[in-house]
């Protein structure tokens, strides 16, 4: 780690970077924990360390071990679906919110960041981040407390999984229209067009993460 995450102290700073490690796939699934490894790599004392663990447990990216021990949780198909189904009613919701509250200035973000989208549509990572990025502004101009809350908690949960919705130029060219299709909605002032654009994208995502996750699990 670097010197400013070892002069950080508590279990945060050492939570923030084994999540990061989880979500990236650094730590992939299935991986065994063990502490005085984790303890000596972090250079950190056991106490932030059982700390941070704890809070990755109760986010359900760790599994408690009959013996003790905790790892990695696995990737499963079954997650997947649950977990893009439950954003793809969210973001629809968000999307005909946000179709009823956009203003010139929303519009005009929006636009910038599908512009952005397609100069980086060639980039997995770039295109996805970018991708991202556009769908946390609908949410911003949604101001939907509750529904950006539980797309908070979600959303956390699929970095595991985006990355495998991403990595085709394909599916990258398909998310990008379908981003302008939800823009041009969204400034039309669509509100139902908007919900229904919006979750058919995500379902388009998980269909492809879903193909994606089987080919690699036995």
């Amino acid at each position: 780690m670097t010197d400013r995450v070892r002069r950080a102290s508590g279990g945060q700073v050492v939570y923030a970077e084994l999540k990061r490690r989880i979500l990236s796939l650094d730590l992939p699934p299935g991986r065994r924990l063990f502490e005085p490894e984790l303890s000596a790599q972090l250079r950190v004392s056991r106490t932030p360390l059982r700390e941070a663990l704890r809070l990755l447990l109760a986010e359900d990216l760790l599994e408690q071990l009959p013996t003790g021990g905790m790892v990695v949780r696995s990737l499963s198909a079954e997650e997947i679906d649950e977990l893009y189904t439950v954003r793809a009613s969210l973001e629809g919701l968000m999307a005909a919110e946000a179709a009823e509250r956009m203003t010139d200035e929303g519009a005009e973000a929006l636009t910038l960041l599908v512009a952005r989208n397609q100069r980086l549509v060639e980039f997995a990572d770039d295109a996805m981040n970018a991708g991202h990025d556009f769908h946390l502004k609908i949410a911003e101009i949604a101001r939907h407390g509750w529904a950006a809350r539980l797309h908070e908690q979600v959303d956390g949960q699929m970095a595991r999984y985006r990355a495998f919705t991403n990595s085709s130029q394909s599916r990258r060219t398909a998310a990008l229209h379908e981003h302008q299709q939800i823009l041009d909605s969204l400034i039309a002032r669509d509100a139902p067009r908007a919900r229904a654009l919006a979750e058919h994208h995500v379902l388009e995502a998980r269909n492809t993460a879903l193909t994606a996750i089987g080919e690699r699990l036995p």
